[in-house]
């Protein structure tokens, strides 16, 4: 059977807490509590010493109905209670290979590290949604484990649950995991020319064909033919999936 504690590697389990990790944490909530403000996006910081939730923004997405501190009260027994059961074993198998692949990353670098993948919320009307949740580490203990880390909630531009990937800062390629191989595999990012971003930042602004077309100086047929590559680029049916997809991986 199933518990919370699955959702917690005993590769990364964080029993004592020293003065000098405690010091790095000096009122950062405060700035976690600004930035939730300011962004759509859902978000919570998961403790591994406590194997709960150490903040819950009010963003509704994630609540399923429930307030912030319920939430943040519920903790693991969330993914429990809302959480379709095969995408139950679909997160508990990304906790495990998550931390595999953590523990191949030198010690200096793990800080830099992402993980991003999709799974289905149900609410509480039975209403069941894809979204897509990047956790980055906050804080590491001086053994270099994950003591606190930090996720981004948002809907997904994806067709069905998993899209298992880790990307680093500033290197432009990600680590994608093959759920049918059991394996990971290293992939370039997307790479946007300078017309696609254009046409994307012009869409964001509600611009029609005609507006993009008059504002970049070229016929409306240039920014068909740059759209249509632009979704053949990003693998989505239409401008409002380019726009999501843009934004959850940073490329405008």
């Amino acid at each position: 059977m199933v518990d919370i504690n699955d959702f917690f590697s005993s590769r990364n389990t964080v029993t004592n807490i020293s003065d000098n990790d405690r010091k790095q944490t000096a009122n950062y909530l405060e700035t976690i509590k600004a930035f939730s403000r300011t962004t759509y996006k859902s978000i919570y910081v998961i403790d591994y010493q406590k194997k709960g939730f150490e903040f819950v923004s009010e963003n509704p997405l994630f609540l399923c109905g429930h307030t912030s501190e319920e939430v943040k009260q519920m903790g693991y027994l969330f993914y429990f209670k809302y959480v379709i059961p095969e995408d139950v074993e679909l997160l508990l198998k990304i906790n495990t290979i998550g931390f595999d692949f953590y523990e191949k990353i030198p010690v200096n670098e793990r800080k830099y590290h992402s993980i991003s993948y999709d799974f289905h919320l149900k609410n509480q009307e039975g209403k069941v949604f894809l979204i897509n949740q990047k956790l980055t580490p906050l804080f590491l203990t001086d053994d270099k484990k994950i003591w606190k880390a930090i996720c981004l909630i948002s809907l997904s531009n994806e067709q069905s649950s998993g899209n298992i990937r880790i990307s680093k800062q500033g290197e432009n390629k990600i680590f994608r995991y093959d759920l049918e191989g059991n394996f990971w595999k290293t992939e370039e990012k997307v790479e946007l020319s300078k017309r696609e971003q254009e046409i994307l930042r012009y869409s964001v602004r509600g611009f029609t064909i005609n507006e993009m077309a008059e504002s970049m100086c070229v016929s409306p047929d240039t920014v068909k033919f740059h759209r249509r590559k632009l979704f053949e680029k990003l693998e989505v049916a239409n401008i409002s999936e380019a726009i999501v997809y843009a934004t959850n991986n940073k490329l405008i």
